[in-house]
């Protein structure tokens, strides 16, 4: 596996290394003693989620606070994603920045999506299966959302109007938004 460390401290970008012929693919998910290794992080992980999405359909930007605060080790197992982090660190130097990429099927990248970070994605294909493992277990209480298009952020999702939640269409604005991070 190669890790790469975005301009976001604690944000990686993760390739793992495939192993192909005439069957088919092979390669490690995760490796909990190379993640250490790569990262200086030592996690545990509490829960797996898993979506299925038409295409357009935007989901976020989620994150649950403290003191249920959730890691995330996101990638797509069919489809591909825009994904988004957005650091709610208050103390960060990049604080209210963010962070996007492709993922996809094709190429197996993942990122790992620390706690004090909103996350969203935005499906580029119908039928696009998202996976994500959790350091902590869902808490009702502790989620929380921004909303997706917030003009502070000024994310370019490549969309201007996405299959949404309610929910997520309620989200704060970042203006308003008192960090816990």
């Amino acid at each position: 596996m190669q890790f790469f460390e975005t301009d976001l401290k604690g944000l990686f970008v993760i390739q793992p290394k495939v192993f192909e012929d005439s069957r088919g693919y092979f390669f490690e998910s995760f490796n909990q003693k190379e993640f250490k290794k790569n990262t200086g992080l030592n996690i545990n992980f509490s829960q797996d989620n898993q979506s299925k999405s038409s295409k357009d359909v935007l989901r976020g930007l989620h994150f649950q606070n403290p003191p249920h605060a959730q890691g995330k080790l996101v990638r797509v197992l069919n489809g591909s994603v825009l994904d988004v982090a957005v650091d709610i660190r208050k103390k960060s130097t990049t604080y209210g920045q963010h962070f996007k990429m492709i993922l996809s099927n094709n190429d197996f990248k993942m990122l790992y999506i620390p706690r004090g970070f909103a996350h969203g994605f935005l499906t580029l294909e119908d039928n696009t299966i998202f996976s994500y493992k959790c350091t902590d277990f869902y808490h009702k209480d502790a989620e929380d959302c921004i909303i997706w298009n917030d003009i502070d952020l000024d994310i370019d999702w490549g969309i201007k109007e996405p299959i949404i939640s309610k929910k997520d269409l309620d989200g704060e604005k970042f203006s308003s938004f008192a960090s816990k991070f």
